[in-house]
């Protein structure tokens, strides 16, 4: 895993107008690292810390998606609820709102939010299982990276970088951990209209779980 910037430190949406340069501008300006999640598309889409690294529009939405996938691979190797996915994923989204993806490695960054994640959901797994399993999911072209893990010095050095990390993330997220999913409406809904629930249930189920993947779509 590679680095993480350490300087600079919801709701999630879209406005159509704002008078700031980048969404970490506003909220500094404000004072409020986690007071608000809505930011204008133009904020997102062309005024990102990331935009002005030269990482263009497409790209970073390359590293969106592939963040994504990760953690939905991490988390079903920890064995962790779907619920606690979206929130990593949410936290990951949150955090390269505020910080640049020049600055700090996605996947180093995924795997810190799926940590936290664990423990705002409780659905806490142990640090150690968190490290092997995403070192072993970023290195898995390597077969030697499974047994290079399990050395004390290298172990280590990945602990302390995911603890680092884990400050890090929770000063650019304003310590805001609130995250509201549509998981339990959508169960009501279903159980409400009583149609097809099976068939149903998995489309619209699978129809959210997609939209993570989409950061203008959420709405937290």
């Amino acid at each position: 895993m590679d680095g993480i910037q350490t300087s600079d430190s919801s709701h999630h949406g879209i406005v159509e107008n704002s008078p700031y340069r980048t969404p970490y501008d506003r909220c500094a300006e404000g004072g409020q690292l986690g007071a608000s999640w809505y930011f204008s598309r133009k904020e997102i889409e062309e005024n990102s810390l990331s935009r002005r690294d030269g990482i263009d529009l497409k790209k970073e939405s390359y590293l969106r998606k592939s963040y994504c996938t990760f953690l939905q691979d991490l988390g079903m190797r920890l064995k962790v609820p779907q619920v606690t996915i979206a929130t990593a994923i949410v936290f990951c989204h949150r955090f390269f709102l505020r910080q640049s993806h020049a600055k700090n490695d996605r996947r180093t960054i995924a795997t810190v939010c799926m940590f936290l994640a664990g423990k705002v959901e409780e659905t806490p797994r142990p640090l150690k299982d968190v490290i092997l399993i995403s070192y072993e999911i970023i290195h898995k072209k390597d077969a030697a990276a499974v047994q290079r893990i399990k050395q004390k010095e290298v172990y280590e050095q990945q602990k302390e970088l995911i603890l680092l990390g884990e400050r890090v993330v929770l000063v650019t997220l304003g310590f805001d951990l609130n995250v509201h999913h549509p998981y339990k409406p959508l169960v009501e809904a279903i159980k409400k209209f009583k149609v097809a629930q099976n068939a149903l249930a998995q489309v619209a189920w699978n129809f959210v779980n997609d939209g993570y993947a989409k950061i203008t779509l959420l709405l937290t």
